[in-house]
């Protein structure tokens, strides 16, 4: 069997070429997997791509078969390719020459008589091209309509999946996922869009000069923190003070709260609630989580946080009971007047706030209701014995379930090859699964023994809402659009009657969400080496592969939950978003280094809170600052290399000074202040 690839459309002739190669990919059932890390597409799997070039000198005569067949194997509105098998055709009279396909026979009379049999083959086959290219153009544009294809997370375990790469067109090779039947008959064709770049200037400076450093020393160390008196902070919000007022003798009724939200809206709102309750002299029933049609996850708080744990660390500070007592249960509580919404409290309310308007529904019902109840307590002013309560109850009382530690220290184990003793930050997210390893075992272990967490916020409703241009033209324009109308009612009302900001006002005002190409340029201007180890919380990034591989061209070793864990691993948390967001906040808090690309962001700012409370000033995170980002990015076709670093190395430094907490600050963000943490 041999290949003949048929000149389509931009592309260079076979006769044109010195050699004829052909480009196949490891996909085949029984094939080893790879041990670099996979690229996947829009479910959440990235994976990079191993390729094999062999001479078609090497294939040819490899088939005794008469048959003629071909596959098409896809195309869209800039390129179409065709493949055609051709078996046999081969005697003991003829041969074909190397990679041309040109039958060169002994006895040239036989040609004179079979001419015209041979010009009807010919023009049957050219007509069949003909309509093959007309279908395959008709079809492709079809599915350019619709959204960005989906990928099975099971497809790298599924040995009928294969990746096909095909030739390069303007900025960037096309990527097409092949999904074939286990007869290797094509079932179905995904498409996937071309990739977009709007730095290509700087990724090619970006490129060259890591290929430079690769065997280099680091000039600059950004895997430690560059303030050493950041180490003279410990925790000490558990810590028993004379001046802490205890549980009063009598509650003033119950308190109950539905927190709505992911995992980490979910966590402020239990650590408020804690607060106002001993505000209130109230006793707290274990906090509900409702159920959003956006995360679609029935989770509760049994499902995430250990119970029993959560209400002994909080004993001596408040009364919490499961639910509610048998005499206050067939209350219509909403009929009485005690179900209070966001819309009753203004945000960032005051303790005042709480003692005028709620104590009084309090004492006369027994029972108050908080429906949402989303950050609807301020950081200032309050009394210091609530807001180390706060401060006690989200770094201490909120411990994830022994099944959540479990897989999260495996999750570990699988990007760290090998550890050393674990830290204090590493106890406290995975109790008696911690990870540890002996120094014998230290000695012989292969592998990075560090890696960097990233938290990438480039998700479609991000991006959506944003309201920011992404260098995707008019296809990218349409289906951003197409979504907010969906997902964004009162977005499109409000535009409706403001004056519009530009998208390029927007990005100079830093109002844009970071692109995975601006990321990976940020970690090139601060010497991350490409052999770098990095692992992408959540991972729903919009584009998909097409959209990442500008920063998977810079860093290929690039990971997520789920080409670590298997299918029956992560089983257990399928359908529950908020339990797999869990295992990404242990993945970021007790990495190396963690890089965030919006300070805004609920996990980056509780992650970033989380590593600097047990931390012990050796656990950097990196906060680009997305207005002056986007300032030194405008510079994009003149800036020098040297210079790029130079002022991107500047301004992450900035973001890493020791600061006490500034008023109005958030206390689970930075919890360097006296009510948290102690200075030794």
């Amino acid at each position: 069997m041999f290949l003949i690839h048929v000149k389509a459309r931009n592309e260079t002739p076979l006769r044109e070429r010195d050699s004829c190669i052909e480009v196949f990919t490891m996909g085949k059932q029984g094939s080893p997997r790879s041990a670099r890390p996979i690229l996947q597409n829009t479910n959440s799997l990235f994976r990079t791509k191993d390729y094999h070039i062999r001479s078609c000198s090497d294939s040819l005569g490899a088939s005794t078969d008469p048959s003629i067949g071909r596959r098409i194997l896809g195309g869209d509105n800039y390129w179409n390719s065709k493949v055609v098998l051709l078996h046999g055709l081969k005697d003991n009279s003829g041969k074909f020459t190397p990679c041309k396909g040109v039958y060169v026979g002994k006895k040239h009379t036989w040609f004179g008589r079979n001419v015209k049999p041979i010009a009807f083959i010919l023009v049957l086959m050219a007509s069949l091209f003909l309509l093959d290219s007309l279908m395959v153009s008709v079809f492709g544009s079809i599915n350019l309509q619709g959204s960005s294809p989906t990928i099975p997370s099971d497809a790298h375990e599924d040995p009928g999946w294969s990746w096909s790469v095909k030739g390069n067109k303007g900025s960037g090779w096309y990527a097409l996922p092949y999904m074939y039947a286990k007869d290797d008959n094509v079932v179905s064709i995904h498409e996937e869009r071309p990739t977009v770049q709007m730095y290509g200037r700087l990724l090619k400076l970006a490129s060259m000069v890591l290929a430079e450093k690769e065997f280099k020393q680091d000039s600059l160390n950004f895997w430690n923190e560059p303030y050493h008196h950041a180490s003279k902070w410990k925790p000490c919000a558990d810590k028993k003070y004379r001046t802490t007022p205890g549980k009063p003798d009598k509650s003033n009724g119950y308190i109950m709260v539905s927190a709505n939200g992911g995992l980490n809206q979910q966590r402020v709102a239990i650590c408020n609630a804690v607060a106002v309750a001993s505000l209130l002299n109230a006793t707290l029933v274990l906090p509900k989580f409702l159920y959003s049609n956006v995360w679609k996850d029935p989770s509760q708080f049994g499902d995430i946080y250990q119970e029993d744990y959560f209400m002994r660390i909080l004993k001596d500070d408040i009364d919490i009971v499961k639910e509610l007592p048998p005499h206050l249960k067939p209350l219509d509580i909403e009929a009485m007047g005690t179900l209070i919404t966001d819309a009753d409290i203004v945000k960032e309310a005051k303790p005042d706030d709480y003692i005028t308007s709620v104590l009084p529904l309090l004492l006369q019902n027994r029972v108050v209701h908080f429906l949402g109840f989303g950050n609807r307590l301020g950081f200032d002013p309050l009394p210091p014995h609530l807001q180390r309560l706060r401060c006690k109850c989200n770094f201490h009382a909120l411990k994830f379930v022994l099944k959540i530690q479990k897989v999260g220290s495996l999750l570990i184990k699988r990007i760290k090859k090998y550890y050393a003793a674990p830290r204090q930050l590493d106890k406290q997210l995975l109790g008696d699964f911690a990870p540890g390893i002996s120094p014998k075992q230290h000695n012989i272990a292969r592998g990075p023994s560090r890696y960097l967490a990233l938290h990438l916020r480039f998700e479609e409703d991000m991006v959506a809402y944003s309201l920011c241009d992404f260098g995707g033209g008019d296809y990218e324009k349409k289906e951003l659009e197409a979504y907010r109308d969906v997902h964004f009612p009162l977005l499109i009302e409000r535009l409706k009657n403001s004056k519009p900001v530009s998208p390029v006002e927007l990005r100079k005002l830093g109002r844009c969400p970071l692109t995975p190409e601006e990321a990976a340029l940020v970690l090139a201007a601060l010497g991350f080496k490409p052999e770098t180890y990095i692992y992408l919380a959540g991972s729903q990034i919009y584009g998909g592969s097409s959209r990442m591989q500008p920063f998977t061209s810079l860093y290929p070793n690039l990971v997520t939950k789920e080409t670590l864990l298997t299918s029956s691993e992560l089983a257990p948390f399928k359908n529950f978003s908020s339990q797999l967001a869990a295992l990404d906040f242990i993945a970021c808090a007790t990495s190396d280094v963690f890089a965030m690309t919006d300070s805004g962001s609920q996990l980056s700012s509780l992650v970033s809170g989380f590593r600097t409370y047990y931390g012990d000033g050796h656990a950097p995170t990196l906060r680009p600052n997305k207005k002056r980002l986007a300032a030194i990015l405008s510079e994009n076709r003149t800036i020098g290399w040297n210079t790029f670093e130079d002022r991107v190395r500047k301004m992450i430094e900035e973001g890493q000074r020791v600061q006490l907490r500034g008023s109005g600050r958030s206390i689970y963000r930075q919890p360097r202040c006296p009510e948290c943490m102690c200075r030794s």
